[in-house]
């Protein structure tokens, strides 16, 4: 099972959009798709999950938060797979365009920005050392959630909506990852996010596996960065702007791998989705823009399949 961690210190740049579609067009050709919403804005849930059905099914015991307080509170967290749903409307799509994949969900919670605080008081000790081991028992708990996941399902991916913060949860799923997707805008402040994040990811890996190394039972860790891909792209004549160009090639330059294809701007069409509960990829259009866009989707996620199997 590929786990990949889907983030930017930027919000706004279409995390979600980017995470929902990728689930949905590898559904689509047969792959089995976890998905865990680990942002408290919840967009990746209620793209999925209608928000009066969360709040009546799912919001009381039934989200990532809930799984996150018990280590809070010093027990054993239950098993990620009694925290899996499987979201009907899009389900019900894919097996009616007759698709053999299917997207299943962990869903997030409005207060998991409380979590952290939380975890963060478990982080202390008597001395360093016990500090340190502190450290590896809290950041490590999703990766060994995930590990016995993997070997009780039978999941082809997980994809982690990260939120665009790099707190104790972000690290969870940053520890728990084998990549890391990077989506941006290509405007200044979104690309130099890019830095900051590649930044911040190879301290913690550094951090981490010095303080592993203490503990013959903790294996280290090594995610790697599969690329960039662009978002919210205005076109010009079959092409970017230029505007939006410049910090295209920019970001080539930094030697960070970027995806040829990307998600072209269009308001209606990918904020319109979420309300269907149906992303964007699966939805047929006979011609003209909309068709273009379903079009470059599925292309990227072809590409971005490819770099899986090259990582």
């Amino acid at each position: 099972m590929d786990v990949v961690a889907v983030i930017n210190y930027k919000g706004g740049v279409g995390k979600t959009t980017v995470t929902s579609n990728i689930a949905a067009e590898l559904a689509f050709k047969g792959k089995k798709v976890l998905l865990l919403d680990t942002d408290a804005q919840a967009s990746l849930t209620f793209s999925f999950i209608h928000p009066d059905v969360w709040d009546a099914e799912f919001k009381e015991d039934l989200t990532i938060k809930s799984w996150f307080d018990a280590i809070s509170e010093g027990k054993e967290p239950p098993p990620l797979n009694e925290f899996i749903i499987t979201p009907p409307q899009v389900n019900e799509h894919l097996r009616l365009s007759g698709a053999t994949g299917t997207i299943d969900l962990i869903c997030s919670h409005l207060g998991l920005i409380n979590v952290d605080l939380e975890l963060a008081t478990l982080l202390g000790g008597a001395n360093m050392q016990q500090s340190k081991l502190n450290y590896i028992k809290v950041h490590a708990k999703l990766r060994d959630a995930i590990i016995k996941l993997e070997q009780d399902s039978d999941y082809d991916i997980l994809l982690i909506d990260c939120p665009p913060n790099f707190n104790i949860v972000t690290k969870n799923a940053i520890v728990a990852s084998q990549k890391i997707l990077i989506p941006a805008k290509p405007d200044y402040l979104s690309t130099l996010g890019i830095d900051y994040l590649t930044q911040s990811v190879d301290q913690l890996v550094r951090e981490f596996n010095e303080y592993a190394a203490m503990d013959s039972k903790v294996s280290s860790i090594s995610p790697e960065v599969l690329g960039v891909v662009f978002t919210m792209i205005q076109i010009n004549s079959g092409r970017p702007i230029s505007a939006q160009r410049q910090y295209i090639a920019q970001t080539k330059r930094t030697g960070i791998f970027t995806y040829e294809g990307y998600f072209r701007e269009n308001k209606t069409m990918f904020a319109s989705a979420p309300e269907s509960l149906v992303p964007a990829v699966l939805q047929y259009h006979v011609a003209g823009t909309y068709a273009d866009i379903v079009d470059e989707l599925g292309d990227f996620v072809s590409e971005f399949e490819g770099t899986l199997e090259d990582a």
